[in-house]
């Protein structure tokens, strides 16, 4: 009898400090019992760190200095990660096309997320006739392969930006185009994931509530419904920074990426397309880095998936 009494003591105990814990802390304990996604966001944090730290070891000048007479050199003390067929420092590359790859994906994913909620919200809360445009809209363009899209749009429209400086730094307009593309192309299956929770949550009392007090239906989307939504847009949001980058690096690979003076992973695959086999340090290192960053999104939003749903174990 002693020993039951202290274990329903115990699971009361345990039951009374889950209470205090906000949602914010009881997400962050799941997460952090998730070992893949801790691993993930360890590996995030270093990838951070590798690129804002080597942003002040090498400049960007360096990274974009040529040097033939050091072309194709293998790694060595003086070049870690060797040098490409113009005889640039692979490792400085890295570093700034790590710069540029996250940006287009974080870029990216925030166009993506303005779509995608506006489309799924007002689909969602308003239903009818405008939730079936919008539904066969989405699900049209779904149908049409985004990497088909991505193609075509940066084939005839990848030169019709010119080259910008931003903050000292000269960028390709290219990157405008791919981000917009990038982010234009993805949105529709957050559109459907936001659409679903609206439907689910604008019958439930607290909207009943507001609307009999009178509150505006706008006012109703986006200060009582949206909020309760983030969650799923959270997790969508994180694994879309992965599916940006990787998507940045296939039309990179097929010469319709970024393009030079700008950097980034995927054009640094694309140029050593030519030396796969005489020079593998090449591609190696921007491959390496490309399966890193996405393995470590992918791993973090899953963590955050479980973390997020109410109905796992803390």
């Amino acid at each position: 009898m002693a020993t039951l009494a202290e274990t329903f003591n115990v699971t009361q105990t345990q039951a009374a400090e889950q209470k205090v814990l906000s949602p914010g802390q009881l997400a962050w304990r799941k997460l952090r019992r998730n070992r893949a996604a801790l691993f993930g966001l360890i590996l995030l944090i270093a990838l951070i760190a590798y690129i804002v730290i080597g942003s002040f070891v090498f400049s960007e000048q360096y990274a974009n200095h040529n040097d033939l007479n050091i072309r194709l050199q293998a790694p060595s003390a003086a070049h870690p990660f060797g040098t490409d067929p113009i005889g640039r420092d692979i490792l400085a590359r890295t570093i700034y096309g790590g710069q540029i790859s996250l940006l287009i994906g974080l870029t990216a994913v925030a166009i993506s997320l303005v779509v995608g909620v506006l489309v799924g919200a007002f689909a969602g809360y308003y239903g009818g006739k405008l939730d079936g445009v919008l539904m066969r809209f989405t699900e049209a363009v779904l149908n049409i392969p985004s990497l088909f899209l991505l193609i075509i749009a940066a084939k005839y429209a990848g030169d019709k930006i010119r080259n910008f400086e931003l903050f000292g730094r000269e960028f390709s307009g290219s990157l405008i185009v791919i981000i917009l593309i990038i982010g234009f192309t993805s949105w529709m299956y957050l559109a459907r994931i936001v659409r679903s929770e609206f439907l689910s949550l604008k019958e439930r009392e607290f909207v009943t509530a507001a609307r009999a007090l009178g509150v505006k239906n706008l006012r109703i989307i986006f200060r009582h419904v949206l909020p309760n939504t983030t969650a799923p847009i959270i997790v969508a949001a994180t694994l879309g920074i992965a599916t940006a980058i990787l998507s940045e690096a296939y039309i990179s690979f097929l010469g319709l990426g970024v393009r030079a003076p700008t950097a980034t992973w995927g054009n640094m695959l694309e140029d050593a397309t030519r030396y796969i086999e005489n020079a593998p340090h090449i591609w190696f290192f921007p491959g390496l880095l490309i399966l890193i960053t996405v393995l470590a999104i992918n791993f973090v939003g899953d963590g955050l998936r479980d973390a997020l749903d109410p109905r796992t174990l803390a």
